[in-house]
């Protein structure tokens, strides 16, 4: 059942728990790393969203505060671009856990020093690790960079030993392309033991990995080999894959400009500003697969 989400009796179900409790909110455009399938570029604010792609502080604690007004959203996960970057990202995460949001965090993990994570702890509930090769050659093919520093597999062991030396739960994230798809990551998965893997099937988005895409794309078997080949996990260990159709229209997100969107159409619909219409309103323009949602694993205990 696709969901054309907007007013608060579509929103919320029989028992008045939200149906979406879950947000995904880009809140950085910038990133220091260039993945050549990054599906949240946002090369399309080039049409001129906000002149830095992103909203002010203040604007950005309203919208949180919008959001978790009547319980209408239960976790929001802050992602990028790289939102590391994002001077304030502390302070958004500090509001969030004020107003009773689990918050979670979807990091390349380039700048979460001991001194960063002290700032985050107590606040984030949750830290995502964006892993996709633990070889440094796959890294620098696919754009998995920054400035000269390529991440390889004791790059990520040392930035998980550090994660949870300082007791964020951990989540993985891992995006399946031509250049890392006869690859085997079980043996790192279960030494680094996240609560969740989520491994992705590259997804093409118009207007955001047109350039690239075309000779990174992997089919349904392709994913579905590396899906098996790599899930021989321990029993503790949630592993989500997620195809093309799975991952299309299942997510609830907002752009860096204060938009929601969806990926429905191909290419990214966005509604108009949630500050200046109202939750409401804007939820009502764009659309959501609750069933997707759900069949995905989107619910659990978070």
């Amino acid at each position: 059942m696709v969901l054309r989400v907007g007013f608060r009796y579509k929103f919320l179900n029989t028992v008045n728990q939200p149906i979406i409790p879950s947000v995904n909110y880009h809140l950085w455009k910038p990133c220091n790393m260039r993945c050549k399938f990054c599906y949240a570029t946002f090369h399309d604010y080039e049409k001129g969203f906000l002149p830095k792609g992103h909203l002010p502080k203040e604007a950005s604690i309203k919208l949180i505060k919008a959001m978790a007004e009547n319980g209408a959203i239960r976790k929001i996960t802050f992602a990028g671009g790289e939102p590391t970057l994002c001077p304030w990202l502390p302070e958004l995460v500090a509001h969030a856990k004020s107003l009773g949001l689990t918050t979670m965090l979807i990091s390349n993990g380039t700048r979460l020093s001991d001194e960063y994570l002290d700032l985050l702890k107590g606040n984030m509930d949750w830290i995502g690790l964006s892993i996709d090769s633990l070889s440094r050659g796959s890294n620098m093919k696919s754009g998995r960079c920054a400035n000269g520093f390529v991440p390889e597999e004791q790059t990520y062991r040392a930035l998980v030993e550090r994660i949870q030396a300082k007791g964020f739960r951990l989540k993985i994230n891992t995006v399946v392309t031509q250049i890392n798809k006869d690859e085997v990551m079980a043996s790192f998965i279960n030494w680094a033991a996240p609560e969740r893997w989520k491994i992705m099937q590259v997804l093409p988005v118009e207007g955001q990995n047109d350039d690239d895409i075309d000779r990174l794309m992997v089919n349904e078997v392709e994913f579905r080999e590396f899906v098996c080949r790599n899930t021989r996990t321990e029993n503790r260990i949630k592993v989500i894959p997620e195809s093309n159709n799975c991952i299309t229209g299942s997510y609830l997100m907002i752009d860096p400009a204060g938009h929601f969107f969806d990926d429905t159409k191909g290419c990214y619909t966005y509604s108009s500003p949630i500050l200046e219409v109202g939750l409401e309103e804007a939820l009502g323009q764009i659309t959501f697969d609750a069933e997707k949602f759900s069949a995905r694993g989107g619910m659990y205990d978070w």
